[in-house]
């Protein structure tokens, strides 16, 4: 009896020719790369230039938003240390999501661009979207979860650090 499965685990080099199936495995995680990056940008942007958005309080401020996760957030001491200069954390979440985008995009550190992006949801989770019911409502851990495989595998192709692997090892990569 025959499987469809392959069981095969060499991977082929880039100047070796390859089966539709080789290439479509080969760049799987280009997508989600592109779409986290260029969310994690957009999420930056929009913060740094929303003038409600960084003020310590009003009407869609990081302030106010901070004091209204605070009693549902599983840990709410997250936010009181927060709480402490609002408008500098916002800043720096802003920031943060702006450099772990531009890094994701560019493929510039991949695995610790990834371990940023994954730590910004991760707090985003256990703080903002905690209390959200059902679970899979609130898009923060959904995203820490996207976050994992670019943690694993990092920014192997169309990336700075391709080139730079390259450049040490002349022979090519995988």
């Amino acid at each position: 009896m025959t499987h469809g499965m392959r069981t095969d685990t060499r991977i082929p080099r880039l100047s070796e020719p390859r089966s539709l199936r080789d290439t479509a495995t080969h760049y799987a995680l280009l997508p989600l790369r592109l779409f986290l990056g260029a969310t994690f940008v957009y999420a930056g942007l929009d913060k740094l230039t929303d003038n409600a958005f960084m003020q310590s309080a009003g009407v869609g401020s990081i302030g106010d938003t901070m004091r209204a996760a605070r009693g549902s957030a599983a840990f709410p001491a997250l936010i009181d240390l927060a709480l402490k200069s609002p408008v500098g954390f916002g800043y720096a979440i802003a920031l943060g999501e702006l450099a772990v985008g531009i890094a994701t995009l560019l493929g510039l550190l991949g695995r610790l661009a990834a371990l940023g992006g994954a730590l910004i949801s991760l707090s985003l989770w256990l703080t903002v979207s905690w209390a959200t019911t059902p679970y899979y409502y609130g898009n923060d851990l959904a995203y820490l979860m996207a976050w994992l495989p670019l943690i694993l595998a990092g920014a192997p192709y169309f990336s700075v650090d391709a080139a730079w692997r390259a450049r040490r090892w002349p022979g090519g990569y995988r």
